[in-house]
């Protein structure tokens, strides 16, 4: 696992913490397709449903196909979570 350091002044200039800034970059990576919806709620450090709701609170429309889905079984099942 590699880990991504955020310096100490961009995250002050932010003015947001840990959890959000992490969310906030869920969000953009979801929305751009980078990440399934699965990966996303993960990296927001959130259960599927609650990263649901809060594209939801944002009006971002929900992408999910068979093949994410298969994707985000086979994450769970490497993070031991099935």
């Amino acid at each position: 696992m590699k880990t991504l350091v955020i310096p100490e002044d961009i995250l002050q200039a932010t003015r947001m913490s840990d959890e959000e800034l992490k969310q906030e970059i869920a969000v953009m990576l979801f929305q751009k397709e980078k990440l399934t919806l699965g990966q996303a709620a993960h990296l927001a450090g959130m259960s599927q449903l609650q990263f649901q709701h809060l594209l939801a609170s944002r009006q971002i429309p929900v992408h999910y196909d068979v093949e994410e889905f298969e994707e985000d079984l086979k994450t769970l099942k490497d993070l031991g979570r099935l």
